[in-house]
């Protein structure tokens, strides 16, 4: 059976949050983005390319986007299994003003009700009234792995390595998807905020984009906090400008990531030196690259899974800093640290690195958090440790309200 896109222009404004509201899936970023909902299928990442050349489009737009797209996640692990999503309805808004929807209906499908999916949502209440926050692996653990870490750099053995950590928020009911979306947007609507399979979070760091040939990476690395004073932060702004260990750190990542593009490209520009990059509650070194895909350009996915994990993530060597992680860290990530985002037939797409994020159980009644950083020789256990702490802050006010 062939499945058919029939992809519109959407004539009147739609809140993505709204359409993909606590069951359905997300993915934008300044009001740029993807809601969607239903599944046609659920596909291994190896096949998704066909799958999605193998749908009739009736595309009236023709932008990034239109006709059938599939999203999800890489997991942390290269090469671990990963399955992406065909969603039946899709809701799109481009860069230039674009609104679409783009509906899938196979004869073995019932019609979708387009009316009803896009009807307006009332504001959701807040359910959960009691928390409780637990560590997942125990502190000491986490502040050994950071030692282990500092020491095998020091010792010559790797550049960088990222330890991380997980914390649990249990809630006495369960948690409103569509309230911590609405939540993240308040104060982190220039992240690209995602929510996939009970996968939801705010990144403020984009891992790569492919519009067409046209490709950029905007990666960060190196961390101060935010307090809410602007003479008080721009001194950190300007201590972590001054970090010789932050901005080490930030180097690894940047050579990392340039090249494994430059030889993709006809050219690949950046800024020779970090900028600050704030979100509410830290602020990061941030280096944007841009550039040109030679042809045939490869897909956006290929590019995904050629940076992921990133060295702001992993490490560098690779190899060593994800064998390092997985000895001394204590748990599994799954899908933190990967990359989350979507591709669409043409192999345009978006892709985030899978930070600032809570993996929520089938109940929705727990909700585990992740935080890391990287490790170089100067990192400091206890300060690597009060650096998760203002990370993880960005999920936690989100959600001990819901």
């Amino acid at each position: 059976m062939t499945r058919r896109a029939v992809t519109r222009q959407l004539r009147h404004d739609v809140d993505l949050n709204d359409v993909a509201r606590g069951d359905g899936f997300l993915f934008v970023r300044d009001g740029v983005g993807l809601a969607a909902r239903g599944v046609t299928a659920r596909v291994p990442v190896d096949d998704i390319e066909a799958t999605l050349s193998a749908i009739e489009c009736d595309d009236d737009i023709g932008t990034p986007g239109t006709g059938p797209i599939a999203l999800g996640c890489l997991p942390f692990l290269p090469g671990a299994p990963a399955e992406l999503i065909v969603p039946r309805l899709v809701v799109g808004k481009g860069p230039g003003g674009e609104r679409w929807l783009t509906v899938i209906d196979g004869d073995d499908l019932p019609p979708v009700d387009v009316d009803g999916e896009l009807a307006p949502r009332p504001t959701p209440s807040a359910s959960a009234t009691s928390f409780t926050i637990g560590p997942g692996v125990a502190v000491e653990t986490y502040l050994a792995a950071v030692a282990a870490a500092r020491d095998a750099v020091r010792d010559g053995h790797l550049d960088k390595a990222v330890i991380a950590r997980d914390v649990t928020i249990d809630a006495d009911q369960p948690l409103d998807v569509h309230g911590i979306l609405l939540r993240l947007r308040a104060s982190f609507g220039s992240s690209y905020r995602y929510s996939i399979d009970g996968f939801i979070g705010a990144s403020p760091e984009l891992l790569v984009e492919r519009r067409g040939d046209q490709v950029r990476s905007h990666p960060l690395a190196g961390t101060a906090p935010r307090t809410g004073d602007p003479t008080t932060d721009a001194q950190l702004a300007a201590n972590l400008m001054a970090s010789v260990k932050d901005q080490i750190e930030h180097r690894v990542v940047i050579d990392v990531v340039y090249d494994a593009l430059i030889g993709l490209c006809s050219y690949l520009d950046w800024q020779t030196e970090p900028s600050i990059v704030t979100v509410a509650n830290v602020q990061h070194l941030g280096t944007p690259m841009e550039g040109r895909l030679s042809s045939p350009a490869p897909s956006v996915l290929e590019l995904a899974r050629l940076l992921s994990p990133t060295p702001a993530l992993g490490g560098h060597p690779r190899r060593e800093a994800l064998a390092l992680i997985a000895a001394v860290e204590g748990f599994e990530r799954g899908r933190y640290g990967g990359t989350v985002g979507w591709v669409d037939a043409d192999g345009n797409g978006t892709w985030a690195v899978s930070i600032r994020c809570a993996e929520l159980s089938t109940d929705r009644r727990r909700a585990r958090l992740f935080a890391g950083g990287g490790i170089v020789a100067g990192s400091d256990p206890e300060r690597e440790l009060a650096e998760t702490q203002a990370k993880l802050q960005a999920m936690q006010s989100a959600i001990v309200r819901a």
